[in-house]
């Protein structure tokens, strides 16, 4: 709900928890091996993160060691899914300043991005390709080839649609100033991920809290200061090139051996997290087993549910076309 006058915001009302679809009662009906499946459907653009979190709460849960090649594929999936994810946000941030040639120039590298996930993966979003114990498919040489190839590619093309993006007038005026949360405001009010270092907040789990492999890769993290919609295309700008160099070392370096491992049940209760940074930030799912392996209770935690209510104070006394925009540059879920 947007309380305005003439063009000025003065307030928006977020109605949370509207779409209520039972999830969490749904992960009690569910054999604990095949849930993951439901936690790659929480929020579909995050489908790797959710179930990489959920397989990562369950695998401590049970005691099982992953091979070195599955947890190598699970983040290469992860960068893949950040990847795409920014790709098309950064062509609708375009759109919504009234720049279809961004559109239409992102929305291209991103259809060629997840026709190859869907090659050789098996699904455009990838989903079901983590599951307990590893992951579905054990890509090929040729496949690993075609995935650098492919960096190569939309490296040249993301650098040249940058500096088009950072001359173009039009766009800059747009995105400059709009939609700002101060580093001091989104200490205060706990914005996290993406939005959060694009206001100076230095956080993101691939580097802070390094799990297997990124502690071995040196994650370089992509921050900004300024807090508008200008630094939170320049940290996606930022991200999408580091993930590519990712994908490039990932895809070289893969370690040979299985790409899953048995995972055997406990059969006293037990309880686990699993956490990973999601294209978004930090996905979080807190796991309860009861005898025999049962689920109890699965929370899955989005950090849109942190950045929600950033995105009511950032909006204040911008016009309301400039809502999409700002609400864009967020792209909460």
């Amino acid at each position: 709900r947007f309380s305005i006058v003439g063009e000025k915001v003065l307030r928006l009302e977020q109605h949370l928890g509207y779409k209520h679809k039972g999830i969490e009662h749904r992960f009690t009906q569910l054999p604990a091996l095949q849930a993951h499946r439901l936690a790659g459907r929480v929020s579909g653009d995050s489908t790797v993160a959710f179930a990489w979190a959920y397989c990562m709460a369950l695998e401590s849960a049970c005691g099982t060691t992953l091979p070195a090649r599955a947890l190598w594929s699970r983040a290469l999936m992860l960068e893949r899914e950040r990847v795409a994810n920014h790709l098309g946000d950064l062509g609708a941030l375009g759109n919504d300043a009234a720049f279809a040639f961004g559109l239409a120039q992102f929305s291209r590298l991103r259809e060629d991005w997840q026709r190859l996930s869907m090659q050789a993966l098996g699904h455009r979003f990838m989903m079901d390709a983590v599951l307990p114990g590893g992951v579905a498919t054990d890509l090929n040489a040729a496949m690993r080839d075609e995935m650098r190839l492919q960096c190569d590619t939309v490296e040249r093309e993301l650098r040249r649609l940058r500096h088009i993006y950072d001359e173009h007038a039009g766009l800059q005026d747009r995105f400059m100033s709009t939609g700002r949360v101060t580093p001091e405001l989104a200490q205060r009010l706990g914005l996290t991920g993406m939005a959060g270092r694009a206001s100076g907040l230095a956080s993101d789990l691939r580097c802070n809290h390094a799990w297997l492999p990124y502690a071995q890769l040196r994650t370089a993290m992509a921050t900004q200061q300024g807090g508008d919609v200008a630094a939170r295309v320049a940290v996606r700008f930022d991200e999408v090139l580091e993930s590519l160099r990712l994908i490039r070392e990932l895809c070289a370096g893969l370690p040979p051996g299985p790409v899953a491992a048995e995972v055997v049940l406990p059969d006293q209760p037990t309880q686990a997290l699993g956490c990973v940074e999601g294209w978004r930030g930090e996905v979080l799912v807190a796991l309860h087993l009861g005898a025999g392996g049962a689920i109890t209770r699965c929370h899955c935690h989005d950090p849109s549910w942190q950045n929600w209510p950033v995105l009511e104070h950032a909006v204040i006394g911008n016009i309301v076309p400039d809502f999409p925009l700002i609400n864009k540059s967020f792209n909460l879920s």
